[in-house]
């Protein structure tokens, strides 16, 4: 089972926690702190939402693993390019199809949290994401964290209406593998043909403003 887990935006030059008061002023919902991810070089905010979902405003640091992960690599060239959308993200059950398809193995990535507790989680197609922006990267959280999840953090009051795409519909449901069982829940996915580069163009959220296009 595919699922849409959470949509992620790389800060501008102001910085995280500048970048999150303009969306959470434009959108009229609170942020918590996430935390480090120590094996990506990065930091994150969250804005959880309703069903299960969650945006994360992400800022890389001055870390080597920044350089060496994907991840941050991703993170800092969005950012690079003044912040915005830097990609999606599907929630899968099982990734040993992901991994066979895309040939090589997801990794781990982790978060603490100020009591101790720990979120973990497998993810993988961050190199595909910088490849091709349109597409997904895929994730599966551990066993045993489903209390941690980001969209828990407070309690959602909006939530994502529709993703617009700069892109293929057939292109992402091949990378996802499974045309037949994507089910992104109550999120609708509009392609359109990419001007120049391809990925997300805006995100509608349904929140107590009403409808809001970041």
């Amino acid at each position: 089972m595919m699922r849409l887990d959470h949509v992620s935006y790389a800060c501008g030059p102001e910085g995280l926690l500048e970048t999150a008061e303009k969306i959470s002023e434009a959108l009229g919902l609170e942020f918590v702190k996430g935390g480090v991810h120590p094996r990506f070089g990065t930091r994150n905010v969250i804005f959880p939402l309703k069903h299960n979902q969650y945006l994360e405003v992400v800022e890389v640091l001055n870390h080597p693993a920044s350089l060496k992960a994907p991840f941050g690599q991703a993170v800092r060239a969005r950012s690079e390019l003044g912040g915005g959308w830097m990609g999606w993200c599907v929630s899968l059950d099982d990734m040993s199809d992901a991994e066979q398809r895309l040939g090589r193995q997801a990794v781990p990535g982790n978060r603490k949290f100020p009591d101790g507790r720990e979120l973990t989680w497998q993810q993988i197609g961050i190199k595909g994401l910088i490849a091709d922006p349109q597409v997904p990267y895929l994730l599966r959280w551990d066993e045993g964290t489903e209390d941690l999840h980001p969209s828990r953090a407070l309690e959602p009051t909006g939530y994502i209406d529709e993703i617009t795409i700069a892109g293929s519909r057939d292109r992402v449901l091949e990378w996802l593998g499974k045309p037949d069982q994507v089910q992104l829940g109550e999120v609708s996915m509009n392609y359109q043909a990419p001007n120049g580069t391809p990925g997300i163009l805006s995100v509608t959220f349904q929140t107590g403003k009403g409808e809001v296009v970041l």
